[in-house]
């Protein structure tokens, strides 16, 4: 009896067996309906069932009063909600680091039997595979080495600190990886191992010298005659160092967000300046995204502790210009210097990390991370919130327990950001959600130029330029032609209540044939707009959509509008526009004004003159075969009697004055109340070989003995 009920069931099972494998990924309820017993009308394919689910993994510390670990946990002792709504815990697995962990062994500098690794740059983390147990109870480090901020003798220090923590501070608790960003792309020179002898390989073969040709150096008074005053890269939308520094560093958290275990990258910097076009959306997007990764950025100065004269040390040539005689030059060294460090503080504080600064010892860096990583809890959970908006979502982890403890969390997370196929009421309101979320798109480079120019004692007049390369944009056939379609949102709002002052909104859409659609690569698309605003400091937040892909590109950043009415030690002028075209009015750009307000837009903007527009170059990157428009007004309101003013445009490269324009003479409009004088160079670009130049406007006021100086590096491209 025992042997027919065997029989029979493995026949059950092996039916059962043949039926599962038929039907996979199929759900089947009752009999199964053959030939003419099936309903008219029915399908011959079965229904299938597709589910959706993310899984959401929290890394959570827990200790005691005295700052003890406190382990032996499950997930029956934690709660999970997400915005307020609790969460089913997956699982739950201790990680134990022991503080204490034994060092490995230490080896005197220069007697390891060191191999010579040739292998290629990965660009992936490996996770671990099915049933392999790689990260467990381990400490994981990741040194980050950011080759094109770092001169040579910092690139050095950094490599020596590193080598040094290998030899002497690895413990066995220890996993190191190595990654390194020479420009161009993150490479993973070698992803975590415990293997001291590879990791000391690594860095050994690492060319100190490397990434130099985008070094981030300063381009304002305070600036040597070095003639590296302008180290970026020469692709027109790559020449601002500090977006490409920060998108790499995005890219490597990213990379180590394919692991769940707690990771720390310790970023070897020698500062990082957000100048250039200053986009503060960029920064936002790399902590973000680290955030979701689960790695913490510990940043360290590889400058060490710095202490220089007040105009330099002696590896630099004397500055020029008169803010060397009035401390303008010193104090503007000192504020970029603070600026390069804050950038690597904000990093840190906004991801659970802390900085290095002002320390010799750059090892101590990588101790610290080391240190600050104990036990921990990884916890998992299907989020029950499968909208993919990009919008915040807050997460709380509770113990159930009445245990006195302090509990270390992830405060919230971004959603996924999806596009699919959207109505265009959907795609309106994508827009618009994407313009409110504090988490920037940066899928499409936008650049974005904002000037001032003063129409009263009140008021000035803001042009916002907007810029975003051609051949980002997608092509899609339509109608037997090529069209593309850019929709751009944004607004500017003021610093001291966050009131929005004004909406930006607009769309391109382009026919386009072959010879166009090729010659549409090679040049970017432009947006106008102006508005009229008072002086104070505002911030503007721009969305740019590229409508065939629904790729975005999100560009923030603050500027001021100075009170130009309060200026009395140098003469009052607006900014300085550098152009390279000027074209019609109704061709030149695309703009959002149109109809009676672009005629009234027409009748306020100085870049309008004689109905040809002066459209700025934004990236201020300009060719040999064109010539160079510069535009500035000054004012002199208020003088008794108005006397005409000088201005002449010189080039500087390195400690040599390249070329300088002649000196023009202008008088101001008497027909202004604001005695408005408009000052308009044109400069023959082919006098100048290809290379990278200090453009300086100067403008003088013989009468009252004042002037008013002007610098911004350019790049002069074949």
């Amino acid at each position: 009896m025992r042997m027919l009920y065997s029989k029979l069931l493995r026949s059950t099972l092996a039916i059962c067996s043949v039926a599962l494998a038929a039907g996979a990924g199929t759900l089947c309820c009752g009999a199964q309906l053959t030939g003419q017993n099936k309903p008219v009308g029915s399908a011959d394919q079965a229904a299938t069932i597709k589910v959706t689910s993310r899984l959401i993994i929290e890394t959570v510390g827990v200790k005691d009063k005295k700052g003890n670990p406190i382990g032996g946990l499950s997930a029956k002792d934690f709660s999970i909600t997400e915005d307020g709504v609790a969460q089913k815990i997956s699982f739950c697995e201790h990680q134990v680091l022991t503080e204490d962990a034994t060092p490995l062994g230490v080896t005197p500098a220069g007697e390891e039997n060191v191999k010579i690794y040739n292998r290629l740059a990965r660009t992936q983390i490996a996770p671990e595979s099915a049933g392999e147990i790689r990260y467990k109870d381990h400490r994981l480090l990741a040194l980050y080495f950011d080759m094109t901020t770092m001169p040579q003798s910092d690139q050095m220090r950094a490599l020596e600190a590193a080598q040094k923590f290998i030899r002497t501070q690895m413990t066995s608790a220890d996993l190191v990886a190595i990654l390194r960003y020479s420009g161009s792309s993150v490479d993973i020179l070698q992803d975590f191992t415990a293997d001291r002898n590879h990791l000391l390989s690594i860095l050994e073969t690492m060319v100190v010298g490397e990434g130099q040709e985008g070094a981030e150096v300063a381009n304002d008074d305070s600036s040597s005659d070095t003639g590296a005053a302008f180290g970026q890269d020469d692709s027109e939308f790559n020449i601002f160092t500090t977006d490409r520094q920060l998108a790499a560093l995005q890219t490597a958290a990213e990379a180590l967000g394919r692991l769940n275990e707690k990771k720390s990258l310790i970023y070897f910097a020698s500062g990082l300046n957000l100048n250039g076009l200053d986009n503060q959306a960029q920064l936002v997007a790399t902590e973000q995204a680290a955030i979701r990764a689960g790695v913490s950025f510990w940043p360290i100065d590889a400058r060490g502790l710095v202490a220089s004269g007040p105009l330099g040390d002696a590896t630099q040539g004397s500055q020029g210009g008169s803010a060397m005689y009035t401390g303008g030059a010193a104090s503007a060294m000192m504020s970029r210097f603070a600026r390069s460090q804050d950038t690597l503080f904000a990093l840190a504080g906004d991801t659970g990390g802390k900085a290095l600064l002002d320390n010799n010892d750059l090892g101590r860096g990588i101790v610290n991370a080391q240190h600050a990583q104990s036990d921990y809890y990884i916890l998992g959970y299907y989020t029950s919130n499968t909208a993919v908006n990009g919008k915040f979502r807050k997460v709380k982890v509770t113990l159930n327990s009445e245990m006195a403890a302090n509990l270390d969390f992830r405060q919230g997370y971004f959603g996924e950001k999806e596009w699919g196929k959207f109505t265009t009421a959907d795609k309106e309101r994508q827009l618009e959600d994407a313009l409110m979320q504090g988490d920037p798109w940066t899928e499409l480079t936008i650049a974005v130029e904002i000037n001032y120019f003063q129409l009263n004692k009140a008021e000035y007049f803001v042009p916002v330029f907007v810029k975003v390369p051609g051949r980002e944009l997608a092509l899609a056939k339509r109608g037997g032609a090529d069209r593309t379609h850019i929709d751009l949102v944004g607004e500017i709002k003021d610093d001291y209540g966050g009131t929005t002052q004004t909406n930006i909104r607009d769309h391109f859409d382009a026919k386009l044939s072959d010879a166009t659609a090729t010659e549409w690569a090679k040049r970017p698309v432009v947006f106008s707009s102006g508005y009229t605003l008072l002086p104070g400091k505002y911030t503007i937040k721009v969305l740019a959509r590229d409508d065939e892909t629904g790729r975005i590109g999100t560009f923030q950043t603050s500027f001021v509008v100075p009170n130009l009415s309060k200026e009395t030690k140098r003469v009052p002028i607006s900014s300085v526009v550098l152009s390279g075209q000027r074209q019609p009015y109704a061709n030149a750009i695309y703009n959002v004004a149109n109809g009676k307000e672009q005629a009234k837009q027409t009748a306020v903007d100085p870049l309008v003159q004689n109905g040809q527009q002066l459209v700025p170059s934004v990236t201020r990157v300009f060719s040999k075969g064109r010539s160079l428009y510069v535009f500035l007004q000054a004012y002199e309101q208020g003088a008794a009697t108005a006397q005409p003013l000088m201005g002449y445009v010189s080039f500087y490269q390195g400690q040599t004055k390249v070329y300088e324009t002649q000196l023009v003479e202008v008088s101001p409009n008497p027909n202004t109340r604001l005695e408005t004088a408009p000052l308009n160079f044109t400069v023959d670009l082919s006098q100048l070989q290809p290379g990278k130049y200090d453009c300086q406007v100067t403008v003088l006021d013989p009468t009252g003995a004042k002037g008013a100086f002007w610098q911004a590096p350019i790049l002069l491209v074949p």
